[in-house]
């Protein structure tokens, strides 16, 4: 436990890398560690949080690396956060963009104290001094330019100014002195966590203070273990870790999510009523409604599960009344029991860079179940982005019976008339025509009529008077149905 009189120890500063899609941030990382991964991300765009340390004149930097597209929001957050200081990257043949502004939010939220790297000042195209006057329209007074943000550009992919970033994250680090107690009571949170069917749960965390050692009970609000496995970021297993350490941990019962703060016994208040209200809400699942799309989502990791499921719950429905409700979400390959539980309440399928079972795959031929797989997270979205769409095409908006018809001339201009089944039609729209429940050809209500009065609409259950445009001649007992447009 820590006393009054225990020495506080300088603690490298842990550094959040953030910014807009493709501005540079896994190059940056990708030049700083000398490792190649920005070449092993799928489409060129991070999709999983990582924690790099390195070492600058002698100094160690602990790096989080956090995803730029727009459905990896709440990671972004969780980055600034466990965080003590960010580099906001901005491409200076871009500026600031949509991700880049979302950022800038984040950063005044949370308070965290932020350098500026102007990235890509070796392109043709690159205007630093453009970046520049962006920035300040976002709010971002840099040095030099009214205000104290300090700032470097920079060059990701040839090396030119990266040495001088790090310079100022060090002189950052010096003015905001970080220190931690190694005997204090464990602070430590939880950046991904993954299962593997071999080693079974891995999490990787960030320690802010305290130690880390083989065989502590530790906590988070939804899984505890004893520690049975303690490895530094590149792999090498060790004894203990301190603070802004990265750790990957083994030995965890259950998936913790990411951002969980994880406790050491000297300082766990497991809150048991919510992992009760967690299992409650993970059992119970309901069958699929008229006004409900469901969803079984998997993928690779804990951070990516949920950045999914929020980005697929923000998706707009073909009908503004429906909902999506996510009824199993899990880490790890797709299996036999998902694809059951989809079949049971007809569900769509999403499996986001896992593999898919052999019995898994015989029950998505044999009964059809849509699945969305990709190791590309806006793939997925794209894809059922136009399922919705497909579904929005066959919606009726309004059906109207034809109960008789009055005139037809040659050139297409009908008169009928008939009974509006459901919904309400309009005049001036794109209708399909239906005979004997199969579709004949299109037209269009040129104008409407009701109680022999021109109305722009006809509500269901009323009769109405239509002037018909098509070339197919309608006949009694027809049905003319309006799709949304």
């Amino acid at each position: 436990m820590s006393t009054p009189e225990a020495k506080k120890l300088t603690r490298p500063p842990v550094v959040v890398v953030m910014g807009h899609v493709d501005h540079g941030k896994t190059t940056l990382l990708d030049f700083v560690r000398k490792a190649n991964v920005a070449k092993k991300e799928a489409g060129g765009i991070t999709q999983t949080v990582g924690a790099y340390e390195i070492e600058h004149n002698k100094n160690k930097i602990t790096f989080i690396d956090t995803p730029g597209h727009q459905a990896f929001k709440r990671m972004r957050e969780r980055g600034a956060k466990m965080a003590d200081i960010a580099i906001l990257i901005v491409a200076a043949d871009d500026g600031v963009n949509t991700q880049t502004k979302e950022v800038i939010e984040i950063l005044n939220a949370t308070k965290i104290p932020f350098l500026v790297a102007i990235n890509k000042i070796d392109k043709n195209n690159a205007d630093e001094e453009k970046t520049k006057i962006s920035l300040s329209q976002s709010g971002v007074m840099l040095e030099g330019f009214g205000g104290s943000v300090s700032f470097q550009p920079i060059s990701a992919k040839t090396g030119q100014g990266v040495n001088e970033l790090l310079d100022l994250v060090l002189l950052q680090a010096e003015l905001e002195s970080f220190t931690y107690d190694p005997m204090a009571p464990l602070e430590a949170y939880i950046l991904e966590a993954k299962k593997d069917p071999f080693t079974g749960v891995s999490a990787t965390a960030i320690i802010k203070n305290g130690t880390l050692h083989v065989k502590d009970d530790v906590h988070t609000t939804s899984a505890s273990g004893k520690i049975k496995g303690l490895k530094k970021f590149l792999g090498q297993p060790v004894k203990a870790l301190t603070a802004s350490s990265p750790a990957v941990i083994l030995g965890l019962d259950n998936l913790p999510e990411a951002g969980e703060r994880l406790f050491d016994d000297s300082e766990a208040e497991i809150q048991s009523e919510e992992k009760e209200q967690k299992n409650l809400k993970s059992n119970g699942v309901e069958a699929k409604e008229k006004d409900v799309i469901n969803f079984v989502i998997k993928a690779q990791d804990a951070g990516s599960l949920e950045a999914l499921g929020d980005a697929i719950c923000a998706l707009p429905h073909p009908n503004p009344e429906q909902k999506t409700q996510i009824i199993s979400s899990g880490v790890g390959k797709l299996s036999e029991g998902d694809i059951k539980m989809a079949i049971s309440t007809d569900a769509y399928v999403v499996a986001f860079n896992v593999k898919t079972g052999d019995a898994a795959n015989n029950l998505i031929e044999a009964y059809r179940v849509k699945v969305f797989d990709s190791n590309i997270i806006y793939k997925i979205l794209e894809g059922i982005e136009e399922e919705f769409s497909g579904h929005k095409k066959q919606m009726v908006e309004a059906e109207l019976e034809v109960l008789a018809v009055f005139n037809q001339e040659n050139n297409g201009a009908q008169v009928i008339g008939g009974q509006v089944l459901t919904g309400e039609l309009n005049e001036q729209r794109e209708v399909e025509i239906h005979r004997r429940e199969a579709k004949v050809g299109d037209g269009k209500i040129t104008n409407l009529q009701c109680s022999r009065k021109e109305v722009p609409s006809v509500e269901e259950g009323n009769e109405c008077g239509i002037l018909f445009s098509s070339q197919v001649q309608i006949k009694k007992g027809d049905h003319l149905i309006q799709r949304p447009e």
